[in-house]
Order: C-alpha cells, then sequence, then structure tokens
C-alpha cells in the first residue's frame, strides 16, 4: 500500500508578510510551504523520501497528481503495454524522481536512491487515488494553518482540477 506524506521545515519559514489569499501561482508553487515529502510501501517497508527541508510540500503534491494524469495518456489504460514515462524534477537541484508504467503498473525510483536499490511498485489506480489524496490533506491542513489560503482561487482551481477519486 501507497503512504504519501510531508513535513513543513522550521529552517525555512514562508515570509510573515505573505497574504495568502492573493499569492499567485509561482508563490504557491515555489516559494511557500518548504519540507520534505515521501513516498512509501507500507507492505515492504520501504521509501522514497527527500531530507532538504527546502522542497517546495505543495508544487510536488501538484506535479504528482499532474504525472499521474500524463501517465494515464494512453487511450488503452492499463491494457497499454508502454512503458509511458514521466518525472517530477526539483528544480533547486538536479535530482528528479522517476515513473515508469507498464500495463497497470507504475515504477518509483529517484536520483538519490541507492544505486541497485529496486524502484518501488504501485498499481496506477492506486497511485492517482493516493496521490489526489494527499493533495487534499495538504490543503486542508494548510488552510488550518495560514489564514486566507482557502480562499485563494489557484488553490479552488487546484482543488477543481483533481477532485478525491
Amino acid at each position: 500500500m501507497l503512504d504519501i506524506g510531508y513535513s513543513l521545515s522550521r529552517r525555512f519559514p514562508d515570509p510573515p508578510q505573505t497574504d495568502y489569499r492573493t499569492a499567485d501561482v509561482r508563490a504557491l508553487r515555489h516559494d511557500l510551504f518548504s519540507g520534505d515529502v515521501y513516498l512509501a510501501d507500507t507492505e515492504t517497508d520501504r521509501e522514497l523520501s527527500t531530507s532538504w527541508g527546502w522542497l517546495p510540500v505543495l508544487d510536488f503534491a501538484w506535479a504528482l497528481c499532474d504525472t499521474a494524469e500524463l501517465l494515464d495518456a494512453d487511450s488503452r489504460g492499463s491494457r497499454a503495454p508502454g512503458p509511458q514515462h514521466a518525472e517530477v524534477d526539483f528544480t533547486e537541484s538536479a535530482e528528479r524522481m522517476r515513473f515508469e508504467r507498464r500495463f497497470g503498473w507504475v515504477d518509483i525510483t529517484a536520483d538519490w536512491s541507492a544505486r541497485g536499490e529496486p524502484p518501488l511498485t504501485f498499481g496506477h489506480a492506486e497511485l492517482r487515488r493516493e496521490a489526489r489524496d494527499f493533495l487534499h490533506d495538504l490543503l486542508a491542513d494548510l488552510t488550518d494553518m495560514h489564514e486566507g489560503l482557502a480562499d485563494n482561487p489557484a488553490v479552488w482551481t487546484l482543488r477543481a482540477r483533481f477532485p478525491r477519486v
């Protein structure tokens, strides 16, 4: 089973003068909510996680939802032999998380993983569902912590674009 989680950084707090209600998409994706994320396979007790402290967590959740949709671009869906490839790159570094879909399965690797370590493997439907759940849970946490964020039109659009499945 896939578990996706995060922690916000105390080293890189958001600027105190931030007006979350009017923050633009660039600020929401790249300048706010720094921290770390992980993707874990709870059955094998393995995970891919960052430990940098500066990763834009909302941007990661957004990109993960985009990636799950990109991997589903073939009209044959789970019958498509693939492979279909996608990446999430971390613009603040040269590191990337790679996704490869064959039939209904997605292998996930990261540049910072130990050489020879097998990928995390999940069903595409599970990845899509968990990515969207992660995004909505993260937004719920962030809107509880930051006054005005729930009223931001970009957040409304994001929630509408990736509803829970």
